[in-house]
């Protein structure tokens, strides 16, 4: 079986059609989405569109939850909270009801059978939190303890932090599938990542794949999206 995951999304529609474009040329089994779809981008409702034409497995993120019930004192840094704020009730402001109650809905994890022999859990940030943060470069006990609790898993997949990256701990893969919309590594390609295994065999890759950035930047002018110079620093080509 060849699945594909991908997360990170972040209104960003433009970045999306060209990762569905890529994976649709691989030849995927099945696709399942991670969460943070709508909130900090220039096309909120349309992207929300686009996840739930999949009609597949969608876990919630952090920032699907504060489109729910906006973002609370402490949850990111003071200097920030003001503007997050407006960008949070800008992108409610482009959704309905019916799309807050679909994001409301969505689970905080998924389990996926890749093989007889192979089990993959999935999720946004961690099993206990939205919103922790598990670095690549944390200690093997730090991911471990955060990430991967289910012990009947063989792959632990997850997204958040907009970094992607493959590490294998005590024989068991731990993967994150960087961003579609916003990444944070310097690289203004949209990341995703396959898994393909049949019996105990499998593999992990991180795909990129290049889109029309300049396109999203005037995007952002033309919706005057509230917070567009931070958006400018991530994505300028």
């Amino acid at each position: 079986m060849k699945i594909a995951f991908l997360s990170d999304i972040h209104g960003n529609a433009t970045a999306l059609e060209a990762v569905l474009e890529d994976i649709q040329s691989k030849h995927v089994d099945k696709i399942v989405v991670l969460g943070d779809l709508c909130y900090r981008g220039s096309e909120p409702k349309r992207s929300l569109e686009l996840v739930r034409s999949l009609d597949t497995t969608v876990v919630k993120g952090n920032a699907d939850e504060w489109v729910v019930r906006g973002i609370r004192d402490g949850e990111v840094p003071d200097q920030a909270i003001d503007m997050m704020r407006v960008e949070q009730q800008w992108t409610v402001d482009k959704l309905s009801q019916e799309d807050i109650d679909y994001l409301q809905s969505l689970p905080t994890e998924t389990s996926v059978q890749l093989s007889d022999q192979v089990k993959i859990h999935a999720l946004h940030a961690t099993p206990n939190s939205l919103f922790d943060i598990v670095k690549p470069t944390d200690e093997n006990e730090v991911v471990k303890e955060k990430l991967m609790r289910d012990s009947s898993a063989d792959i632990y997949l997850y997204g958040h932090i907009h970094h992607p990256y493959v590490r294998y701990i005590n024989g068991k893969c731990v993967a994150n599938l960087g961003s579609v919309g916003l990444p944070f590594d310097g690289i203004n390609h949209a990341s995703y990542l396959i898994v393909e295994g049949d019996g105990a065999d499998y593999s992990v890759g991180i795909q990129r794949v290049k889109y029309d950035v300049g396109k999203v930047l005037k995007q952002l002018d033309e919706v005057e999206y509230p917070n567009k110079e931070f958006l400018y620093g991530v994505l300028g080509e």
